[in-house]
This record gives C-alpha cells, sequence and structure tokens, in this order.
C-alpha cells in the first residue's frame, strides 16, 4: 500500500501547479523595528474567543477566531480581474476567504497597498452582499463580489472574493501583504461562498483534490505552494498520514509535546492546527508559561518570552507528538533574534483573558522542518479515491500527511 501511495505522489507531480511563495517581513517585526510592537499588542491582544458571543448573534459574520494577522510570513502572487490586477496575498492554510483591499475602502490601513478596482474589470460581478470576517486579532467588514482570479497559471472564473470597505485595526498599516486567500475548509468562508480551492476543484481544473507546502529556510530552493499534486522531490522518507479531527481547520489530534521524552504539554493529547498563515508556535497560555520557564526564557510583553542568545546552543529539542510519531523542533527553529539583537522564543501563548483552550497552533517554525500534503480526497466533498491515494484507504476521513524535510533539519542540528 504504501509504495502504491509513493507511485502515484510521483504521478501526481507531473501535474501539480507551483506557485511561489516569497517571504516577507512579518508585521510583527514591522511593529518592532517601528518600537510599536508593545503599544499594539496592548491594543489589539490576540483573543480567539474575542467574537464568539458576536458569532451566535450574527450568522452572516464569518468566524476564524485563530486567525492572527501579526505573524504571517510567505506571500504568493495572484490577479483578479480582466485585464488583470495584481495582489500580493498570504496562502493561508487558517482561513477560508480571499479578500483584497478595494476602492470601497475608506479606512487608512488601505493606503499602500494595490487596491483592486471592480470598475476597471469587465468579468466583475457584484452581489449586494456585505461581509464581516471576525479574526483573532481585529475585524474586516466589506462587500462580497465575483470576479475572476488567477493563480499559478490556473483561471478561476466567477470566484468569490471579499472586498473590503473598513478594517478595525492598524494592522496593515504594517503589513507587506494586500490580502488573504484562504485554503481552510468551506465551513470557515463567508456563508454561501465557495473558497478559491474547492472551486479549482469543482471546475476540474486541479488533477486531484490536494494540495501540499515547501517552506524554505535555504536560499537555494525557494519555497512553494503546490496544487493538485505533490512534488516527492521536496522531502526525503515517507509521509505519515494524520486524519483531520475536525474538517474546518486544517485540525489534528496531538499526542502530546515533549522535552528530552518528558511530557511538558498537551497531557492526555490535545488538539493542533497545522498553519501557514502564522510563523509560531502557539498554545494556552499555562502551558507556553510552562515551556518557556524550562527554556529560561524570561516573559516580555504580550506574550513575548525573551532568551539570552548565548544559551540557544544549549537549549534541548521539544518534540511535537502527533500519531505516535515524534516530530522534534531544535532550538535554533524555536527562537529568532531582532534586528536589534534580542533573542525571543517562537512559543507564544493565546490572550490571558481567552478561556483556556487545549489547542496548539504549528506554524511556520514546524512547516519550515516539515514538508507537508494537505489532502481533501476523502473529506465530505465525496470526490473519490485517485490511485494517489491509495496509501490512505485504510481509514476514513480527510487526512494530512507530513514527511520529515531532512535537509532543512540538517541546517539546524
Amino acid at each position: 500500500m504504501k509504495w502504491l501511495g509513493v507511485l502515484g505522489l510521483v504521478a501526481l507531480s507531473e501535474c501539480l501547479v507551483r506557485i511561489p511563495l516569497t517571504k516577507v517581513k512579518s508585521i510583527r517585526e514591522n511593529l518592532r523595528e517601528n518600537d510599536t510592537l508593545r503599544d499594539y499588542l496592548e491594543k489589539y491582544p490576540f483573543n480567539p474567543a474575542r467574537f464568539l458571543s458576536k458569532y451566535h448573534q450574527h450568522r452572516e459574520l464569518a468566524l476564524e477566531p485563530m486567525r492572527n494577522y501579526l505573524d504571517m510570513a510567505y506571500v504568493g502572487i495572484i490577479t483578479i480581474g480582466t485585464p488583470p490586477q495584481e495582489f500580493r496575498v498570504i496562502l493561508d492554510t487558517g482561513s477560508a476567504d480571499l479578500w483584497v483591499p478595494s476602492t470601497y475602502c475608506n479606512s487608512m490601513p488601505c493606503g499602500g497597498h494595490h487596491i483592486f478596482k471592480p470598475q476597471l474589470s469587465s468579468t466583475f460581478r457584484p452581489s449586494g452582499r456585505h461581509m464581516n470576517i471576525a479574526y483573532g486579532s481585529g475585524q474586516i467588514s466589506g462587500h462580497v463580489g465575483y470576479d475572476t482570479v488567477r493563480i499559478g497559471g490556473l483561471v478561476d472564473e466567477n470566484q468569490a472574493l471579499g472586498l473590503s470597505r473598513k478594517m478595525h485595526g492598524n494592522f496593515m498599516d504594517f503589513s507587506v501583504f494586500d490580502g488573504i486567500l484562504g485554503l481552510g475548509y468551506p465551513g470557515l468562508a463567508i456563508r454561501g461562498t465557495t473558497p478559491v480551492f474547492d472551486n479549482l476543484w469543482e471546475k476540474g481544473l486541479l488533477s486531484e483534490n490536494v494540495f501540499a507546502v515547501y517552506l524554505s529556510s535555504r536560499k537555494e530552493r525557494g519555497s512553494v505552494l503546490m496544487l493538485g499534486g505533490v512534488d516527492p522531490s521536496y522531502y526525503a522518507g515517507e509521509l505519515n498520514w494524520v486524519p483531520v479531527s475536525q474538517p474546518l481547520y486544517w485540525q489534528v489530534a496531538m499526542d502530546s509535546i515533549t522535552l528530552n521524552g518528558t511530557v511538558i504539554a498537551c497531557k492526555g493529547g490535545c488538539q493542533a492546527i497545522i498553519d501557514t498563515g502564522t510563523s509560531m508556535l502557539t498554545g494556552p497560555p499555562t502551558s507556553v508559561a510552562d515551556i518557556n520557564h524550562k527554556l529560561r526564557a524570561l516573559y516580555s510583553y504580550g506574550g513575548e518570552y525573551r532568551v539570552h542568545c548565548d544559551t540557544i546552543d544549549t537549549l534541548p529539542n521539544i518534540a511535537f507528538v502527533i500519531n505516535g510519531i515524534s516530530y522534534p523542533v531544535p532550538a535554533s527553529a524555536y527562537t529568532r533574534k531582532s534586528r536589534a539583537g534580542t533573542c525571543y522564543t517562537n512559543f507564544e501563548s493565546f490572550h490571558s483573558k481567552s478561556p483556556e483552550t487545549n489547542t496548539w497552533i504549528l506554524g511556520d517554525v514546524f512547516l519550515r522542518l516539515y514538508f507537508s500534503v494537505f489532502d481533501r480526497a476523502n473529506n465530505m466533498i465525496g470526490h473519490v479515491f485517485s490511485p494517489g491515494q491509495s496509501i490512505m484507504a485504510r481509514e476514513e476521513g480527510t487526512m494530512i500527511g507530513l514527511a520529515w524535510d531532512l535537509e532543512v533539519i540538517d541546517s539546524f542540528l
């Protein structure tokens, strides 16, 4: 069965579409360099439960409470409209909507970004519907429209997209990206709309109902999003398949988090969201504080922890155990150094006033080490298995595949 799966992936690599990704400076880095990070974190704490009550009262609100803009760092190029208008977007597994700033936007943060001008597109179609998207760190309101979206040579006609009118918070003042293209499940999307990936699949533009993400820390091989297949030359070893526990986010059951073989968090199991839209390892405040204490890191502000730069080489690996397999993350990956020379850990917590959740978000820190395949072939859409998914035929449910990117791990260790 495993060999059939490998052969299937090789076949898929000939049909896949590759979208180059570029690592950009995150909002957090820009805020820090402008000496405004502390004020921002105090004013806009990351609170994943912040809009829960609003969501239950207003069903038109698209809720993506786990999304935090601060640490989005990889962008891809898409175009919208006819003739095409270009945008740099975060390709984000932690959300499901496509939105960009528009000429309707009357908020200051929209300035300095590419603005979609629907009046210049012959294929734009308004819907007359409003949109409201609530994130863990803010909210966006505007209109829903339909137009042609081009991504990696694929032409997605009549795609729903959000045109921002108002942005609550000043996060876009410090962002390099223009908007977001979500790769999460339809249940996260604006009600009555279909996400880009689902549209591409339903229109027959993808050979397989799968995408993969390779995030590189090396200059010689760039980061890439693969749509409709997997290129096995980007990883070594066998993929280890894990069922998605809740097909909303790309969420899996995690066994534990260990340090030197001892469980230090996620005791008895927890949930983990595999998320291209954040650079961090985010978890419950108590667990994050305990891990940072074990690393001898000192609390700074806004959920950040400082660590002595000269001790990083002595810090141990921290392993995330998923489906019985340990995925070690070395200290050189779970720490970072600012331009000012201060070192921080990449473990951050949800806001302390949030309800204690047993969920972790594994972002780019994890994904740069482990090549990840996101397989929608056996989800609720109900598409038929292809030979590429024969390795997964033993289990029901959507699957995520993780494989060690051995070259990247060697560069860290």
